[in-house]
């Protein structure tokens, strides 16, 4: 990225230019060049929501998480502009998204509970929990419970983005920036979030086989969920439903460890 050019300058020249000037031309100019990096962030975020969250809203929120990105950018912490824009293009995402309070509280309530049964059924068995032994704790046979894991998954995408930690010039940390990209954080205070990453890793290294590809193929490998179907040979909803047990289980885990480390 470092050597493409705007307006005639190279991207450095730009950056330090405004670092010092903070030149209206020269942010509108970045703002253009950049602005695909907000559709790209809403299509990731889009994916898993109900249909009552826009894909226009979701790049009107985004939008504003550009403007922070591109006010708050130091070109002198070795990280990429596009690294550390798409962070706060979905943090701003996801504000906007907890602000509006979209998740109707039987869904978030429905969340809880089936954390806090993975939790206490996973530290008594001493292994992940099967989807037969979660709907017996449950009292709901396994179609109930899979019926159940499909409406709370656009939460699941949510809760994913809950802040881990707040450091310096409010630099948060949530568990999908751990998962995602790693090199993106602020590297002032990456040792302090150390613990956290490897907390986070060792929990998805635990999760059943399938759950975990499909975090490592959204995430890592950056596919849809309709191309993780291919790739796995199962529908889509099967693939949002690995999803969404991934992330249950992978909080459910890290609940009382995060107690333990904040």
């Amino acid at each position: 990225m470092g050597d493409s050019r705007i307006n005639g300058k190279s991207e450095d020249q730009l950056w330090r230019e405004y670092r010092k000037t903070k030149d209206p031309a020269i942010r509108d100019a970045l703002v253009r060049q950049y602005s695909p990096l907000v559709k790209y962030v809403a299509g990731k975020v889009a994916i898993g929501m109900p249909h009552n969250v826009e894909f226009d809203d979701l790049v009107g929120f985004g939008v504003f998480g550009l403007f922070d990105a591109i006010e708050k950018y130091d070109p002198e912490k070795h990280v990429k502009f596009k690294t550390y824009a798409v962070t706060r293009i979905r943090g701003a995402i996801f504000d906007e998204l907890r602000s509006i309070d979209w998740v109707p509280r039987s869904v978030r309530q429905k969340s809880r509970v089936i954390e806090d049964t993975v939790h206490r059924l996973e530290a008594s068995l001493g292994r992940a929990a099967n989807d037969k032994e979660v709907a017996n704790e449950m009292n709901m046979s396994v179609e109930e419970y899979h019926k159940t894991i499909m409406k709370i998954s656009g939460t699941s995408i949510l809760s994913l983005n809950d802040v881990w930690y707040t450091g310096e010039d409010n630099d948060k940390v949530s568990i999908a920036e751990s998962i995602e990209s790693p090199q993106s954080l602020n590297p002032d205070i990456i040792v302090e979030k150390d613990e956290i990453k490897r907390v986070i890793v060792d929990a998805i290294q635990e999760l059943p086989e399938k759950e975990k590809q499909v975090l490592v193929l959204y995430y890592y490998e950056d596919l849809t969920l309709k191309e993780i179907g291919k790739v796995l040979e199962v529908t889509e909803s099967r693939v949002s439903q690995l999803h969404t047990k991934a992330i249950m289980r992978l909080r459910a885990k890290l609940t009382n460890i995060k107690k333990g480390i904040m």
